[in-house]
């Protein structure tokens, strides 16, 4: 079949609007504290391609689900940042309140969380109009991450002085539930179909499963030392989680229960992200100034890509 050139042409012109960057492999955002940087890297080469400022300590960051903004607290600054990843340059901020750290974005894209520690609320920003919407008050004391679960129905807050799970309500916009854990809970992941969360206790080390329907712990486990960040793999069958305390990561098998591999990373693993395929993990080591690149496969360190000063998490998109 031929096509006349004016109609090639109109075929190809949108195309070739969509900027290149959204072409590409997934790109790994990663918050430097120590720096006010975002470090931005090419999965597919694992390379840092640029460095975008962030705020004074940029630490929980998200990307929009067309890929086109990523929202970054800015803790000293109590705000959160935008950032045009396509033009990778700041784009705004969202005023949020005193001292926010973790971020989560919703399953369909319309809400922003973040967990403001010092006021001990959740501020949900509206991606629609990125104008803060709603505020939560929740019972534990200083919040660190706000999760969403599969279905954007809810969010689960980690209530890092309060050893417990807060669960909001998102449509209600309220807290309805709390599940006691164990000492200072960190970083939160859910199975791909929601009837599971796992939550890592960084002070008594354990990985917490919990019933994400009727909000009860179904069983704990001893983690590797000073365990937090969490990534649960888009297979549902593995669970990962980094131990700040000897630099590792472990994988834990969910049929099982148990933990079947420890995989050695940089100093301080912290926050940690998979990419859409789960083929590699990467893993924030704040004190080496790097991320450690995982296979999941083979459970094999692949790299470590130095970035800034105190990386605290990673987002993938």
């Amino acid at each position: 079949m031929k096509f006349a050139p004016s109609l090639l042409a109109a075929l190809v012109a949108p195309l070739l609007a969509v900027p290149a960057a959204l072409w590409a492999a997934p790109f790994a955002y990663v918050p430097n504290e120590g720096t006010g940087t975002l470090s931005v890297i090419d999965t597919a080469t694992d390379q840092v391609v640029a460095e975008v400022a962030a705020g004074k300590k940029p630490r929980g960051t998200v990307v929009s689900i067309d890929g086109r903004t990523a929202y970054v607290s800015d803790q000293p600054n109590n705000q959160l940042v935008m950032i045009d990843v396509v033009a990778r340059k700041p784009a705004g901020v969202i005023a949020l309140g005193e001292s926010p750290e973790g971020v989560g974005i919703s399953p369909d894209g319309r809400w922003v969380a973040a967990a403001v520690e010092e006021t001990n609320v959740i501020a949900f920003v509206d991606t629609r109009s990125n104008k803060k919407a709603f505020v939560v008050k929740v019972r534990g004391k200083n919040p660190e991450h706000a999760v969403f679960s599969p279905d954007s129905r809810f969010v689960f807050v980690s209530a890092e002085e309060g050893g417990a799970i807060d669960v909001i309500d998102v449509a209600a916009r309220a807290q309805v539930a709390q599940v006691p854990v164990g000492a200072r809970p960190r970083g939160i992941g859910f199975s791909p179909d929601g009837s599971r969360a796992f939550v890592a206790t960084e002070t008594s080390s354990e990985l917490y499963v919990i019933d994400a329907v009727k909000f009860t712990v179904v069983t704990k486990v001893k983690a590797g030392p000073r365990s937090n960040g969490v990534a649960v793999h888009p297979d549902g069958k593995r669970v990962f989680v980094s131990n700040g305390g000897d630099a590792t990561v472990s994988v834990f098998d969910v049929a099982s229960n148990t933990f079947t591999a420890t995989i050695g990373v940089g100093q301080r693993p912290w926050n940690m992200a998979l990419t859409p395929d789960g083929k590699k993990l990467y893993v924030a080591c704040g004190r080496s100034g790097a991320v450690s690149v995982i296979d999941t496969e083979s459970n094999v360190k692949l790299t470590d890509v130095a970035v800034g000063k105190l990386p605290w998490g990673v987002a993938i998109r």
